[in-house]
């Protein structure tokens, strides 16, 4: 990198850049470990050194938990070693069959997701959004930005299945409501993916959620068709149909770069069969709040009973299990 012809070839030079940050991400958290590991080790030594009286040993069991839970990250880290694991994500929330019930099932992810987005300081940004009939969202797209965003975000792909008491049945009756979370991975600008501008259909027209009345009386939505596969995107947050447009586009090349991918990949069925239908027998996680309550993922068989702390965004521990390839969180 510091050669002065390091920029003459700039796709080269921008890989080898994230080339290194990828590595300086796993060397440096891990040369900060060992120097507490080392600090820790001459911590016990100097306590059994003075005897079983010292003060040091209470300062080393104060210390000990947040060492382990270092240790912890840093070995999950080390699990987020795909290609596209450090890049922001599109996640697509759609609400399933359940009609009504399930646009509201899929207010409730959304608002579980962002508040998992604040937790962890990810930004984010919802990009299209179409509000349920009655109640909820039919669906809600937004970007995340934010360290391993995608790493983390895909293990949340797949059809997610909630168990009530309706609140919108007059008889109080148990219904089953589905959506689907669907996860990308933001294109970086070094890759090339081309879309030619022939094999595109542009429509504009005025978005139909809040935003000003600048934004609900010009044609400021765009939607975009990609022909040649069928993928259709729209984006309607901004004011701007330019910018629209360029938010469009950037998550259709996402989903053109995953459908590749699948394609790549479909001998494994590792992505292809990860989401299956948004309806009964292809969940990946269960939530159940009646008659029992129960929060349940069928992949790892992680699970807990605080239902309201998972719909407020506590869903690390099923990412971790899942992440650390199906074995769930020691209780």
């Amino acid at each position: 990198m510091t050669r002065p012809d390091f920029w003459d070839r700039r796709e080269s030079a921008q890989e080898t850049v994230a080339e290194v940050s990828a590595i300086k991400g796993v060397l440096e958290p891990f040369a900060r470990l060992e120097g507490q590991v080392d600090d820790f080790t001459v911590l016990g030594e100097f306590a059994e050194l003075e005897g079983d009286d010292s003060s040091l040993y209470v300062e080393a069991e104060q210390t000990w938990p947040d060492l382990v839970k270092a240790i912890d990250q840093l070995e999950l880290v080390s699990f987020l070693s795909g290609k596209m694991d450090r890049n922001n994500a599109i996640l697509t929330v759609h609400a399933g069959a359940g009609g009504t019930e399930s646009c509201d099932w899929c207010g409730i992810l959304v608002r579980m997701y962002t508040r998992w987005f604040d937790e962890r300081g990810y930004q984010y940004e919802t990009v299209d959004i179409q509000p349920g009939e009655e109640a909820g969202l039919k669906y809600a797209t937004m970007t995340v930005q934010g360290e391993f965003a995608y790493g983390y975000l895909k293990a949340e792909k797949g059809v997610h299945r909630l168990v009530r008491i309706s609140p919108f049945d007059a008889n109080k009756r148990r219904h089953t409501s589905f959506a689907s979370v669907d996860v990308l991975p933001e294109i970086n600008e070094d890759i090339n993916i081309e879309v030619s501008d022939s094999d595109l259909r542009i429509d504009t027209f005025r978005a139909s959620g809040a935003g000003g009345q600048h934004v609900n009386r010009t044609d400021s939505a765009v939607r975009l068709t990609h022909l040649p596969t069928g993928i259709v995107v729209t984006c309607q947050s901004e004011r701007s149909q330019h910018k629209n447009r360029a938010n469009a586009m950037r998550i259709l090349k996402a989903r053109l770069y995953d459908l590749e991918d699948q394609k790549r990949r479909a001998e494994h069925a590792a992505e292809s069969a990860a989401k299956g239908d948004n309806a009964w027998g292809n969940q990946i996680r269960s939530y159940v709040l009646q008659p029992y309550q129960l929060v349940k993922d069928l992949r790892t068989d992680e699970e807990t009973s605080n239902v309201n702390a998972v719909l407020d965004g506590d869903i690390d521990p099923f990412i971790t299990a899942w992440l650390r390839g199906g074995q769930p969180a020691t209780r």
